[in-house]
């Protein structure tokens, strides 16, 4: 079994270490509801997919929230 020849320092190991860390998600912006998502996939708000509807998301809303999504599209539209 290897074993190390000498002890690493804490300097070296946090040099070796200074480029590992988590990168934040890079987002876009939807085309129709100008929400941000992940590039390359459907649009959780609006259902659209490069231009076209790809999921009827109005049709699995109750009443009350189908009004407020719609009222959410149109202010986002007018900007």
């Amino acid at each position: 079994m290897a074993v190390p020849r000498h002890k690493h320092t804490r300097s070296s190991v946090g040099q070796r270490r200074m480029h590992i860390f988590i990168n934040p998600a890079t987002l876009a912006s939807c085309q129709k509801c100008s929400k941000p998502i992940l590039p390359h996939t459907m649009c959780k708000n609006c259902g659209f997919y490069k231009g076209k509807e790809v999921l009827n998301v109005m049709a699995k809303l109750t009443r009350k929230e189908k009004k407020a999504r719609e009222s959410a599209i149109k202010e986002t539209k007018k900007k």
